[in-house]
């Protein structure tokens, strides 16, 4: 049993214009890197859990979830606030509030800020933005100081968030919490808003409780407010006076004629999704260049659908599917093949098969895509494993579970509640 390509599984190497995918064979390490283009910065949370900024072309490994790291891959999104940390910018209005300065944010500088409360207690303690055109995703930064709760909502659409514990309160919409560095969340929810809508940040004093009385002095810190387009919050793009726009990223091209076999092999990942559903298909691909020989896992537009897919001469020899709780979760997909002999296995299970057909020719590249720059895969890459042979069903076992319930609660992030 031979690995001929290897890739993450805590080891990763990127550079401008490619990250490293290697192989062990004959213990023989031979570089094979993915070709990598984006042509504007991004951010990442690096091993210390701050935000960071990467610059044009440079790979993220990103540590949002695991500390093993990821390859971040994502579409094109824009930050439509256009003053994204600066609060006290006039396109903030304060409503029975005040804000300050100087506060460390969650990419280690002072650059967050406080929001107060005022002593009113007839409305909202809140800063607001207003927009002129359509977005739906809002999400925002936010940190514990003298209250614990805050309130985000636009376009009539809104969430509590405790920022003691990380939880999500009264909601009306889809709502995302996520754990970063030093007490910060990031708080995101789904929401519609339009010309001359309102995106607020509200100091809350319990859930479902954003009018009170307040001191005049208690309140939350806040950083990184964004309104996007599209149904999943994505990385941070920060902004200091206009919309900017971070555009879609590529991975082509690991790999040769040496690596992968016609004959038979397995192709292993361990990924998760952006989101749940994808407007178009999402590839993991081994490919010779053209669309009628490959070798693929990935997504399709149906919601948490995982598939492999088995092309030879042009036609499907193999299309085994299986729906999955959650795609945005990691799972541990293997396809086999070999002429009549295709498995695809899930998280431990073997979840389909078929037992006719013929294998592809020619394959010599690994791709986050179909081949000619479509139905590029976007998500979190945790490993890529490829295996020159087939696999026993034992050891396709074993390659795709969790060793362990430990292992499992880490590497999905879950959090455990003891019985009890």
């Amino acid at each position: 049993m031979a690995q001929t390509l290897k890739f993450g599984n805590k080891t990763w190497a990127t550079k401008v214009g490619s990250t490293l995918a290697y192989n062990d064979e004959n213990g023989n390490y031979k570089p094979l890197p993915f070709a990598f283009t984006r042509s504007t910065s991004a951010t990442r949370v690096n091993k210390e859990g701050l935000i960071e900024v990467v610059t044009n072309d440079r790979p993220r490994i990103d540590y949002t979830d695991t500390s093993d790291g990821v390859l971040l891959l994502e579409k094109a999104a824009t930050n439509l606030i256009t003053y994204s940390q600066d609060f006290s910018n006039s396109s903030w209005t304060k409503s029975n509030s005040t804000v300050t300065s100087g506060f460390t944010s969650p990419d280690g500088t002072t650059n967050a800020f406080k929001l107060i409360e005022s002593t009113s207690s007839t409305t909202e303690h809140r800063v607001y933005v207003t927009m002129t055109t359509a977005v739906s995703t809002y999400s925002v930064r936010a940190k514990k100081a003298e209250r614990n709760w805050i309130y985000i909502v636009a376009g009539g659409k809104g969430a509590y968030f405790n920022l003691e514990n990380g939880i999500i309160g009264a909601s009306n919409t889809t709502a995302n919490i996520k754990a970063l560095s030093n007490g910060w969340y990031e708080c995101s929810i789904l929401t519609a808003v339009l010309n001359g809508s309102t995106a607020n940040i509200m100091v809350a004093k319990g859930d479902g409780l954003e009018v009170y009385t307040g001191d005049g002095t208690s309140g939350v810190y806040i950083y990184g407010a964004q309104l996007e387009v599209g149904n999943v919050a994505s990385s941070y793009i920060p902004t200091q006076g206009s919309a900017v726009t971070r555009v879609a990223e590529t991975a082509t091209g690991a790999g040769n004629s040496e690596v992968f076999s016609d004959s038979q092999g397995v192709l292993f990942a361990n990924i998760a999704a952006n989101q749940e559903t994808n407007s178009t298909n999402a590839r993991i691909n081994i490919h010779n260049g053209s669309a009628t020989e490959m070798v693929r896992l990935g997504y399709t537009t149906s919601q948490n659908q995982i598939i492999a897919v088995i092309v030879a001469n042009g036609g499907v020899q193999a299309a085994p599917s299986t729906i999955v709780s959650n795609i945005t979760l990691y799972n541990k997909c293997a396809i086999k093949y070999k002429a009549n002999d295709f498995a695809l296995w899930v998280n431990g299970f073997e979840v389909g098969t078929d037992s006719s057909g013929t294998t592809p020719s020619g394959l010599n590249e690994l791709s986050f895509e179909k081949h000619d720059g479509v139905e590029d895969f976007y998500g979190k890459t945790k490993e890529i494993g490829y295996y020159n042979t087939i696999l026993t069903d034992l050891e396709l076992e074993t390659l795709t579970s969790y060793r362990s319930w430990t292992s499992m609660v880490n590497e999905l992030n879950l959090n455990i509640i003891y019985n009890g």
